[in-house]
This record gives C-alpha cells, sequence and structure tokens, in this order.
C-alpha cells in the first residue's frame, strides 16, 4: 500500500464530486491506493454522500476499484433508532450492506471500528465480523480511536476464536499529539497492527499557519479548536515555522515526514480539498529528516513520557 493514506472527508461538504473524482484520478497517478472514509462523511451526519462519491467515481472504470485498496468505517449514528449507531450485530449487518451499496462495490478491503464500544461483547462483535469475512463482503478489520488495552482485548478475545483479528488502528497523532507513544503505538507493534495516522497536521497548526496569516492567506488553523491551540502554542509554533524554514522546506511535509520516520506508522492520512494540495502532500515521501532534526523536534513538542521517550511503563516507572 501507498505511504499516504487519501483521506476522503471533504468530498462532498467540502469539494464537489467532480473535484473529488480529479483528487481520486490524481491520487492513483501518483501511486496512492489507499483510500480512507466512512459512513457517516458527508454534507449532514450520516447520509452516506462522501462514500456515494467515492461509488460513483468506480463506475466510471478503468480498473479504479481493483488498484484502490479501500477503508470505511462504522460506529457513529447514521440515524435516531437505537440500532442505527455503534458495534452491535444488527449495526454490523446493516451498515456494512448499506456501505457495500453506497461504494458500489462487493467488498471491503479495510473495515474498521470508527471507536471502541464499550457495550457490546466482543464475542458478538468478532461473531458478526466473522459473518462478514465468510461471505466475502470484508477482506480485513481495523480499530480507530482505541486505548492500547482497548487493542489488547480485541486481539485476545479474536485469538480465543481463532480468528486473524485487527489489522490497524487508526489514531490521531501528530507532533502536538504524541499521547499514543505511550501505550497505543507499543500495543500495535506487539500485534502487529500498521498505525494510520489522522489530523497529522494537528487541524491545520502545523502546516504552516502563521506564514499564511502573515502572507493574508486563509488556513484551517485561523478558527474553531486550531485557532484555541494556536493561541496557547504560538511560540512553540513559531518556532517549529522557523525550523522549517531553516530546512527549505513548508512546516507541513515537515509534519508529515516526521510522522513517516516513527516506528509502526503505516502511513499518515492526507485530506486533499484540491487536486493542489494533493500534489503537494507528495513532497514529504521525498524528505529524511536526520537525527540532528529529529532531536530538535522532540525538544520543540517533547514526547508524552516525563521519562524521556519511553513506552509504558518506562515512562513512569524504572
Amino acid at each position: 500500500m501507498s505511504r499516504l493514506v487519501l483521506g476522503t472527508m471533504n468530498f462532498g461538504p467540502q469539494t464537489a464530486e467532480k473535484d473529488s473524482h480529479t483528487i481520486m484520478d490524481r491520487a492513483h497517478e501518483h501511486g496512492v491506493n489507499f483510500f480512507d472514509t466512512a459512513n457517516v462523511y458527508g454534507v449532514e451526519p450520516g447520509d452516506g454522500v462522501t462514500e456515494e462519491i467515492i461509488g460513483r467515481w468506480f463506475t466510471t472504470g478503468g480498473g479504479r476499484r481493483e488498484k484502490t485498496v479501500l477503508a470505511t468505517k462504522l460506529y457513529l449514528p447514521t440515524g435516531d433508532w437505537p440500532n442505527e449507531r455503534f458495534l452491535s450485530a444488527l449495526n454490523i449487518r446493516r451498515a456494512c450492506e448499506a456501505s457495500l451499496r453506497r461504494l458500489q462495490t462487493d467488498h471491503i478491503d479495510l473495515y474498521q471500528m470508527h471507536h471502541v464500544d464499550r457495550d457490546t461483547p466482543w464475542e458478538e462483535i468478532w461473531e458478526a465480523f466473522s459473518v462478514l469475512r465468510q461471505q466475502g463482503k470484508v477482506l480485513y478489520f481495523g480499530s480507530s480511536n482505541f486505548a492500547g488495552w482497548h487493542i489488547a482485548q480485541a486481539q485476545e478475545a479474536a485469538r480465543s476464536r481463532h480468528l486473524l483479528g485487527l489489522v490497524s488502528e487508526q489514531s490521531i497523532y501528530n507532533l502536538m499529539n504524541r499521547w499514543v507513544e505511550l501505550e497505543v503505538l507499543p500495543a500495535a507493534r506487539h500485534y502487529g497492527l500498521g498505525v494510520i495516522p489522522w489530523s497529522p497536521l494537528h487541524g491545520g497548526v502545523l502546516g504552516g499557519v502563521l506564514r499564511k496569516q502573515r502572507e493574508g492567506g486563509a488556513s484551517r488553523g485561523d478558527s474553531g479548536r486550531s485557532a484555541a491551540t494556536l493561541a496557547r502554542h504560538r511560540e512553540t509554533i513559531e518556532a517549529y515555522e522557523k525550523l522549517c524554514a531553516e530546512l527549505g522546506e513548508d512546516p507541513a511535509h515537515i509534519g508529515m515526514a516526521w510522522l513517516l520516520a516513527q516506528d509502526g506508522v503505516t502511513g499518515p492520512i492526507i485530506g486533499p480539498r484540491t487536486v493542489e494540495q494533493l500534489d503537494g502532500s507528495l513532497r514529504a515521501l521525498r524528505i529524511t529528516l536526520d537525527d540532528g532534526t529529529l532531536a530538535r523536534l522532540d525538544e520543540l513538542f517533547p514526547p508524552p513520557a516525563p521519562n524521556g521517550a519511553k513506552p509504558a511503563p518506562e515512562a513512569y516507572a524504572w
């Protein structure tokens, strides 16, 4: 699979269908073959518009579906009724069938739980998932936003049923949010899971937001939670952008290159709204950060452990 993952959340609400199709075509031209979506992405939560846009792109032929590693998700509500959310056996079955219809495909390569369901037993979840796999509707299963011990729970429950279990975990992970290094990354490495970071630029804060402000350009980091984060960490972001300027690279590309250098990371999710943004993201694949630069980034954005860059329990014990 490609080292970058094409995130499709913007397809529909931010990017028109025609432009979304152009972005997906360009992704294939660049060898980006791993596409990530979810059944709740769209103009309104749960309307499935994003999956429908991808499905109509598949129907244009040219081997588009065959060349794509397709990942989608379930968990979040798609309606008001109790079995239109979470990970009950009924919702798993219905959600999968609905995604297959919208995506206009006969199978999903990677079916991900968008969040852990603390109320549904793992026995029920894995039984429902195993039926989908036996039917050929899903090839592999993944998690998203799991803690390390949730990954362990899932894998041990799967092992007891002689199932393959999870193959991936999708977590928020970037220079400003490194909490997964304590237990999620070690758990994923132990069980052989790929790690797919989402929000690799922390909502645009790591994408050169201060430079864009000076130049009068718009940036995702100017509003909402990103603006609050920028206000709290402005000095750090200034130092980060200065370091990137010294390296002669765009801050967004350095942030992505740092993730690509982390042990266990399969590939970060990029969410381009335009073809130009997609083309620019590819620069990260050609950047190799030396030990000195990695050390400077650790100084600016320290690992979450008070005891240095160590996983749990060494992070807080001897």
